[in-house]
């Protein structure tokens, strides 16, 4: 009697959990200028304020095709950025956390500074 009744709270709980629609927000990818080092882009849905009041955002790299690579593969990374500042770091890339990630300048990186500069001008909008 018991293992019936566990048996159809198992099956009501998996039930239940699977009829729910998915937590995963939209994805509103916004391109930057390219350069010669490639594509970069950042997700207008992904934006967040992190713990220490900076801002949290998804971005995407993919770097320019060559001929060795005429389809290169993106990567992923959840970057933190210090608006005031102009600093930034990533705290994961493709999926993997960046545990002690330093704090860094775009450092003449122009994909990275156009990020930050739309970044920072789209959150106070998106985050109040």
């Amino acid at each position: 009697m018991v293992s019936r009744i566990a048996a159809l709270l198992l099956l009501v709980a998996v039930v239940v959990g699977t009829a729910g629609p998915a937590l995963a927000g939209p994805v509103d990818w916004h391109e930057v200028a390219s350069t010669s080092e490639g594509r970069q882009w950042w997700d207008g849905g992904s934006l967040r304020r992190s713990r220490g009041g900076n801002v949290s955002v998804l971005s995407r790299f993919q770097p320019a095709t060559t001929e060795d690579k005429p389809r290169p593969v993106s990567d992923l990374y959840v970057m933190e950025i210090d608006c005031g500042q102009a600093l930034f770091r990533d705290t994961s890339i493709n999926g993997l956390p960046q545990f002690g990630a330093e704090w860094q300048p775009a450092a003449g990186d122009s994909l990275i500074s156009s990020v930050i500069g739309e970044v920072c001008a789209a959150a106070p909008e998106a985050l109040s």
